[in-house]
């Protein structure tokens, strides 16, 4: 095997078709299917699952690809020490973000980087918490904001902010619509935490990270949450609550534009006020291109910033770590 094959392999892969990948590669279809015939001649075992609906690694497929990614990016690091990338980075950064994350940071994080550094052409991915933690391990991003710390060793993470979540109703609320006879505090006082865990709330569905949270949140008050319906989409969370159909808990600056404009009404919650931490993650399984860790950088000034001016409703900056558990050259 070369590298141009190992590139064509991982290309395919990640196309998830022959035909995607040769238009993506700028090479002749016949001219991969060669590539890989070869592939597996010389490996003595299928490196592909071809379907009408395309391919998928096989078993040795899947242990070929990790293997090449991490030549790939030690090849990349080569060529960018050679080239002097550390003067004037350049190559592709892969981001993966949480959808509520990416309407905050993506706009501002691809201008400060098309500024500062031109010659990288950053990507950015959205998808919720979980699947952009799988995609840092599969080593299909390089960075990824997350909720939380992962417990896995080949993964580390800087936390960068906390923001607060509120409880929230309908702008207007009939007890007899939503199902509760309990009186609620005028909107600005806070509730507290087991009060609103008895009034019908929708929320993500169990596995949901907030929803993980907040039964962590319930089970250390010494309550259960009343949840009347399951739903991983806040918009469609919000508009349940809107029409008056239950309650709920989201970020403060998920729901700012709603309470501003008067359709919804929100509360603070007090007595176990749940917080959640935001955290950039990089792999340190396999080295770091110099173009991966200047956005590393560019990320965690541009997240705090967004915090610290307030564009970040609800969101405060944490302490920077210690400069020491930086990720080394």
């Amino acid at each position: 095997m070369d590298i141009r094959q190992l590139r064509y392999f991982a290309a395919i892969v990640e196309q998830g078709s022959f035909s995607r990948a040769a238009a993506f590669l700028h090479v002749a279809q016949p001219a991969l299917s060669l590539h890989v015939r070869n592939m597996e001649a010389d490996l003595g075992t299928p490196l592909l699952f071809r379907s009408t609906r395309g391919v998928v690694p096989t078993e040795a497929g899947a242990i070929l690809l990790r293997n090449a990614r991490v030549i790939l990016d030690q090849l990349a690091i080569a060529e960018d020490e050679i080239r002097g990338h550390h003067s004037d980075p350049s190559g592709e950064v892969r981001l993966g973000l949480p959808g509520t994350i990416g309407q905050i940071l993506a706009v501002p994080l691809i201008t400060a980087a098309r500024l500062r550094y031109p010659r990288i052409r950053l990507r950015i991915a959205e998808a919720m918490s979980g699947f952009v933690l799988e995609w840092m391990r599969d080593s299909r991003i390089d960075l990824a904001v997350l909720y939380d710390a992962p417990d896995d060793q080949g993964i580390r993470t800087q936390p960068l902010l906390e923001e607060e979540l509120l409880f929230f109703g309908p702008a207007r609320v009939d007890p007899a619509h939503v199902g509760t006879d309990q009186a609620l505090p005028p909107p600005g006082s806070p509730v507290p935490f087991v009060q609103l865990a008895r009034m019908p709330l929708i929320l993500p569905g169990e596995g949901h990270g907030l929803r993980d949270l907040l039964a962590r949140t319930a089970l250390a008050a010494g309550c259960e949450l009343n949840t009347v319906i399951d739903i991983d989409s806040y918009g469609n969370i919000k508009e349940l609550v809107a029409e008056g159909l239950g309650f709920s808990i989201l970020p403060e600056n998920a729901i700012a534009r709603e309470v501003a404009e008067g359709r919804l009404r929100s509360w603070a919650i007090c007595g176990q006020p749940v917080r959640r931490s935001v955290h950039l993650a990089y792999s340190v399984d396999r080295p770091m291109a110099n173009a991966v860790r200047v956005m590393l950088d560019l990320a965690d000034e541009t997240l705090r910033d967004l915090a610290r001016t307030g564009r970040w409703a609800g969101a405060k900056p944490v302490a920077k770590a210690d400069p020491a558990e930086a990720p080394a050259p």
